[in-house]
């Protein structure tokens, strides 16, 4: 049955609400998204009220307007100004590679040699470094066997077909606001001949109850770690185990969605190998938070990941030569996995200052989100409308020289607007004091910002 389509028709939830309509291009990346961030998506918010681009990106939002109008010619100049003006800032929280020219970008490989012999063989349709690369991974997860894909969009509809197949069940459950409803244009049923069903659309990770008391049957529950789109949540180790016990108990296969699972170990207090045993199977990415030029992986077992590379045959994804981006992935496991600890700790420190440095210098509302980051990214949200922030964001980079807000800012109501902040090697360097600073430069440049500060 992992073979039966319905295909033509979009994916329903349990409401019977047609899921993941429209976005706009796919994207697979993410901060670290995407760039983490999601890169030319659409983004999904609770109960699939309104979607706006993703974080991360290099796309301004229409907001209704059509292409070419002074609106959009003007926010079109406020984007290249906000990316030209982060890339030359001598201070920022995260510096992301994939915004960087092709010259820096490829200069990236010339740390190869450290994690592979260059004088082997380059690749041919996945052996040599790209089965290193698989073998590496397994070894990190603690599974059996581990494949490389191209994308996370097609490593994940490999998963879920090859487990429907097993299953009998071409359901999948997951959250309304997962990567696959909200950024893949309806794939898993298009594509995948899957049914995605909606657990919940709350900003949070499903609950045990609601997964046991799902009201039809599926196969698959599919958990996303961190919850991007919800402000990268993640539950307690106590509501994880839960949940998946929850789904056994349906006898329903667990597959995760680790995109950006190699920052969850700080919050759950567990290592890598102890997270990922508790799915069946589990996807990663390699540059949403390892810098890498692309690529994904599946990890389970030996049979699983089998049958996964005849699908990835079938789906266009045994490409002939991948040495780039697998050279890429090995050098970020190299490089940055042993720093995401440092990073997803001091987030934490640049979250509560930033905070602080809000109120102090008289935002009447903001909320950090979440209050504690789970990883090393969460979202900014401030009762302002979205072009307001991102001009001051702008000016505050390009007249000091510092770039609190990098990212885009999205509409969320009327004067109310979030981003994403990324802390990375280069927000080691801020103290809490330069986070301070920074908020209080980034409000005075608020309209109205001295008239709101309180006595």
């Amino acid at each position: 049955m992992g073979d039966t389509a319905e295909n033509g028709t979009a994916a329903q939830d349990g409401d019977g609400r047609r899921a993941g309509a429209d976005p706009g291009a796919e994207a697979e990346a993410g901060a670290g998204a995407d760039r983490e961030p999601a890169q030319g998506t659409e983004r999904g918010t609770a109960r699939g009220t309104t979607r706006a681009p993703a974080h991360g990106t290099d796309q301004e939002p229409a907001h209704g307007t059509a292409p070419g109008t002074d609106r959009e010619r003007s926010r079109r100049l406020l984007r290249e100004r906000r990316v030209a003006a982060c890339r030359s800032a001598p201070r920022v929280l995260a510096r992301l590679g994939f915004l960087d020219p092709l010259r820096e970008r490829l200069a990236l490989l010339d740390a190869a040699a450290g994690v592979y012999d260059l004088d082997e063989a380059a690749d041919r349709y996945g052996d040599g470094v790209v089965e290193a690369l698989e073998e590496r991974v397994a070894g990190l997860l603690g599974t059996e066997a581990a494949a490389f894909f191209p994308t996370g969009t097609m490593a994940q509809q490999v998963a879920l077909r090859c487990w429907a197949g097993r299953t009998g069940s071409p359901v999948v459950a997951l959250h309304g606001l997962s990567h696959p409803e909200v950024h893949e244009r309806n794939a898993f049923s298009l594509v995948g001949g899957l049914r995605p069903v909606r657990v919940t659309d709350e900003p949070r990770m499903p609950t045990a109850a609601e997964v046991r008391d799902f009201d039809e049957p599926f196969g698959a529950l599919m958990l996303e770690l961190p919850l991007r789109d919800a402000g990268f949540v993640l539950p307690t180790w106590e509501e994880l185990t839960e949940v998946v016990d929850a789904a056994r108990e349906r006898e329903a296969v667990v597959h995760f969605d680790g995109a950006r699972l190699w920052e969850c170990a700080v919050h759950f207090g567990r290592p890598l190998e102890e997270i990922a045993a508790l799915a069946d199977s589990v996807y990663v990415s390699f540059y949403k938070s390892l810098g890498g030029f692309g690529g994904a992986a599946l990890a389970g077992p030996a049979t699983l990941v089998d049958e996964a590379k005849a699908w990835r045959h079938r789906y266009g994804g045994n490409v002939f030569q991948q040495f780039p981006t697998v050279l890429s992935a090995l050098i970020g496991l190299e490089r940055e996995l042993p720093r995401l600890p440092e990073y997803v700790t001091h987030a934490r420190v640049v979250a509560a200052a930033l905070r602080e440095g809000l109120a102090e210098a008289g935002v009447p509302w903001a909320r950090v989100h979440p209050e504690v980051p789970h990883t090393h990214d969460f979202q900014v949200w401030l009762p302002y409308e979205a072009d307001v922030l991102a001009e001051a964001a702008v000016r505050a980079a390009e007249e000091t020289g510092t770039a609190l807000f990098a990212d885009r800012w999205d509409p969320k109501g009327p004067g109310l607007s979030l981003t994403e902040v990324y802390v990375r090697a280069a927000g080691l360097e801020w103290t809490a004091d330069d986070v301070r600073a920074a908020a209080a430069d980034f409000v005075r440049r608020l309209p109205g910002a001295g008239a709101r500060k309180p006595a």
